[in-house]
């Protein structure tokens, strides 16, 4: 007797608890775009010998649960630096989605190999519908050498070899996402404005701590450019004037959110700031930013 009243408590705390799970998913489309994922068998899936960190696997089995749990429309996965250009395990967890197309990714690739306008095309024909762009790093402090080796980062823009690059995009129809700290958001510009077609996607809100008030100035320039776009994660401290300001450059139609973690406590939290930091909009401007605008970028069916 005790034993069935346990059950039935459980039972009843569980029917709670997805209900106010779904109660507290908003409306509208939700997409996840900027998680990395670490290969339990790194046997099987070594990391790159030019890999800048060592990190600790997760799973994709736990992922995978939680995104049925919080009710997830995509993923765009992000090929993590520790794989350099391999894409071997973001392909595997193409083949193990949660449902059908449910995935996409964004690819690393050096942008001054002459080799990598064909790498990039051959990896899209492998993966049709999946590979949404490139991403590329500059992040190394003012006056420091553009590095030419090595792990991929760090590449001179001015290089030749960067349009090609870009225009190979542009045929694929592939964005550039772009993690860089505010010095380089000039030498961005420069080097996307004969590109207008190729959507360029700000990671990380600009990372506005590691630059000066002048050069973030230079990272909002970037909004005249309607190819530009802003991913909103990885906030200042007391953020809702920066994110303001942003919002007033790009518009809420170029605001892509970044992140609903990888725990039900975590995208509860980011359902929280997403209403708090943009109290100011209404709703249906909210529903683009949640996912509404990543759906159109990275191109899924609606």
């Amino acid at each position: 007797m005790i034993e069935v009243s346990r059950r039935t408590a459980l039972a009843a705390l569980a029917g709670v608890t997805l209900h106010r799970s779904a109660q507290a998913r908003p409306r509208g489309y939700l997409v996840e775009n900027t998680l990395h994922m670490f290969a339990e068998d790194q046997t099987r899936f070594p990391l790159h010998r030019n890999a800048p960190y060592k990190p600790a696997p997760n799973s994709l089995d736990q992922y995978i649960a939680f995104v049925k749990e919080a009710q997830l429309d995509h993923t765009v996965l992000v090929q993590p630096e520790p794989y350099q250009d391999d894409e071997s395990y973001i392909e595997y967890c193409f083949n193990r989605e949660p449902s059908h197309g449910y995935f996409k990714a964004t690819c690393l690739d050096d942008p001054i190999d002459p080799a990598t306008p064909a790498r990039i095309e051959a990896l899209a024909k492998r993966n049709p519908n999946r590979i949404v762009g490139m991403r590329m790093h500059e992040m190394s402090a003012p006056g420091a050498p553009f590095e030419t080796s090595g792990a991929i980062r760090n590449r001179d823009m001015k290089n030749p070899a960067m349009k090609k690059v870009l225009r190979k995009l542009g045929d694929l129809g592939m964005i550039l996402q772009v993690q860089l700290i505010p010095h380089h958001a000039r030498g961005l510009g420069e080097l996307c404005s004969g590109f207008r077609k190729v959507p360029v996607l700000i990671d990380h809100f600009g990372l506005i701590a590691r630059g000066t008030a002048a050069e973030y100035e230079n990272v909002l320039a970037l909004s005249k450019m309607p190819q530009f776009y802003m991913k909103i994660s990885q906030l200042p401290p007391n953020p809702k004037a920066a994110v303001r300001r942003v919002y007033d450059a790009f518009g809420p139609d170029r605001l892509i959110w970044g992140s609903y973690g990888t725990t039900m406590q975590a995208f509860d939290q980011a359902l929280a700031q997403i209403d708090d930091v943009f109290d100011f909009t209404p709703e249906t401007e909210r529903a683009k930013i949640r996912g509404g605008n990543a759906m159109k970028l990275f191109q899924f069916r609606t």
